[in-house]
């Protein structure tokens, strides 16, 4: 039971330190052509260099400042259940996953936002 716990503890750590790390590369080394392989790929942020960047910048902040925060409560939330059964951890952990995966995927929404209020349709700064 104790293995299975600590899978769950580190399966649960992964997406919120993957957050992190990924948005402190957006930050600090996003790709610096845009492709369709690897980076912030929405049709918004590939309209230019400067919608890449902005979108880059943008998601990485929020990514890396989420990730952070989910880190605590994440272990929290684990340590609730140490000592449970397998079914009770296992329950557990995969929700935790899930409202991880929400939290990922919000930084998105509000990259995009972000986006069309800084930059019009075509990828020209709006002044602001």
């Amino acid at each position: 039971m104790l293995g299975f716990w600590i899978f769950m503890l580190i399966m649960n750590l992964l997406i919120p330190v993957i957050m992190v790390i990924v948005g402190s590369v957006f930050i600090k080394s996003p790709p610096g052509e845009i492709n369709i392989i690897a980076g912030y790929r929405t049709s918004m942020s590939m309209k230019n260099k400067d919608t890449w960047k902005f979108a880059h910048n943008y998601c990485g902040n929020l990514w890396r400042v989420i990730g952070l925060i989910m880190l605590p409560p994440s272990v929290m939330a684990m340590f609730f259940v140490f000592g449970e059964s397998v079914g009770i951890v296992g329950i557990l952990g995969g929700v935790l996953c899930m409202m991880q995966c929400v939290f990922m995927i919000m930084p998105v929404v509000f990259t995009e936002k972000a986006l069309k209020k800084n930059f019009d349709t075509e990828g020209n700064r709006r002044v602001l």
